[in-house]
């Protein structure tokens, strides 16, 4: 079993930055992914990385500006949000596949998630 726990979310002006954090317990073998749920809305892929290749991908929205890491000493995942933008306010979940998937921003295809943690970004 996995066990996702996410930090650092919070309030920030437009054009500033937050580090979201993904402390992870447990095997994964496909990707790990960081998915946004406004009010009203549904759930939407952020980016992701291959836990085995790193390989990243990033919503059109987010790329240039949000960039996924890992630290596999510490067994984090983080997410780095640069240039944030009002419409960037959301609760923010990490998410796991324990099985390889050739599917990485379809959030039905993600078995474990994180309890969420609020970014608001003031205008």
């Amino acid at each position: 079993q996995v066990r996702l726990v996410e930090s650092g979310g919070g309030l920030v002006q437009a054009g500033g930055s937050l580090r979201l954090s993904c402390l992870v317990s447990g095997r994964i073998f496909g990707s790990m992914g960081w998915f946004r749920q406004a009010p009203g809305k549904d759930r939407e892929f952020v980016t992701s990385i291959m836990w085995n290749s790193g390989s990243r991908n990033y919503a059109h929205s987010v790329k240039d500006r949000f960039t996924i890491s890992r630290d596999n000493a510490k067994n984090i995942v983080y997410l780095q949000m640069n240039s944030l933008k009002p419409e960037d306010t959301a609760v923010y979940y990490c998410a796991a596949q324990t099985y390889l998937s050739s599917s990485y921003n379809d959030p039905r295809k993600y078995n474990n998630w994180g309890q969420g943690t609020q970014v608001t970004v003031s205008s």
